[in-house]
């Protein structure tokens, strides 16, 4: 039994020292000493009554109870993100900071031009932009929109369908002129390719779609499609990313446009509770804009 609630510090202090690994590193990463952050830890661990940490040369090793409370510990950072993300949008207008996840091609490649626009509509609008492949948790707060390529499955999610973002196969001019172009799909194996090192959903779409792929190996695998979309430019070899980003691009030419065609399904999601806050309202609404004006809807 807890006797002393601990405090929230000892929590936030606790999840980094997960993270990070060690005492030093956590302490670095929260701007306090070393001695600070052993004594948090020490702390948290009378309050409930376990030992969270074994000391040992390679480091500090979670004891089962820190793997049990990771989650916790996760959901109360969430929580305070959200809080102070909610508290800076007081005082009226469109104000106060936004966090929005995103894939790491559409968060650097697509959105820098939406989210200007929207910044210089909305001065006091702070936007806080998370790159990853991987959902953030909207029902767990760890952000207030994203945009996905994948359409949720949560209730108490506004959802807003954009349309299936066309991928292809290109590659750079430089490349073709060197290996030649391909005439048949066939013709692939014979080339340089770019891939993934893992398998995942879109890969086993892309498979069903083109069997052929299947045959092939990758002589580049990346799991970011931001390094694939760097290969491709590189002249590496052949790939597949977005038409519209290739299409910025004179150099960058587009294969097999009647063979292979794959599209992105994609969408802007928010929780329902926040969209009668100004400052979410507004950025939903100008993502699923700028998303539409990308794929020339």
């Amino acid at each position: 039994m807890i006797r002393i609630e601990p405090s929230w510090d000892f929590y936030r202090t606790f999840l980094t020292v997960l993270q990070q690994g060690s005492l030093s590193a956590a302490a670095r990463e929260l701007g306090l000493t070393q001695p600070t952050i052993g004594r948090h830890i020490d702390a948290l661990e009378t309050s409930i009554g376990f030992q969270l940490f074994i000391r040992s040369p390679q480091g500090l090793i979670p004891t089962e109870a820190a793997t049990d409370l990771r989650p916790h510990a996760e959901q109360l950072a969430s929580n305070a993100a959200a809080l102070l993300r909610a508290a800076s949008g007081q005082g009226g207008g469109v104000r106060g900071t936004v966090r929005i996840s995103a894939s790491e091609v559409i968060g650097i490649e697509v959105l820098p031009p939406i989210l200007s626009a929207l910044s210089d509509q909305h001065p006091d609008l702070i936007i806080e932009l998370s790159l990853s492949d991987a959902v953030e948790n909207l029902l767990h707060q760890e952000a207030d929109i994203a945009v996905r390529m994948v359409e949720p499955e949560q209730d108490a999610l506004i959802t807003r369908r954009i349309g299936g973002i066309p991928l292809g196969l290109h590659a750079h001019r430089r490349y073709l002129d060197k290996h030649g172009i391909p005439e048949k799909l066939e013709d692939l194996l014979d080339h340089r390719t770019i891939g993934f090192d893992r398998e995942s959903a879109f890969v086993r779409a892309i498979r069903k779609r083109v069997p052929l792929i299947e045959l092939m190996r990758p002589s580049f695998r990346a799991d970011s499609n931001l390094a694939q979309l760097a290969a491709i430019r590189a002249g590496f070899g052949i790939g597949v990313c977005q038409v519209a980003l290739a299409k910025r691009d004179p150099e960058i030419v587009r294969l097999f446009k009647t063979e292979f065609t794959l599209p992105l399904e994609t969408f802007v999601v928010m929780h329902e509770n926040l969209k009668t806050t100004p400052r979410c309202r507004v950025t939903f609404d100008a993502l699923v804009e700028g998303l539409l004006a990308y794929l020339g809807k």
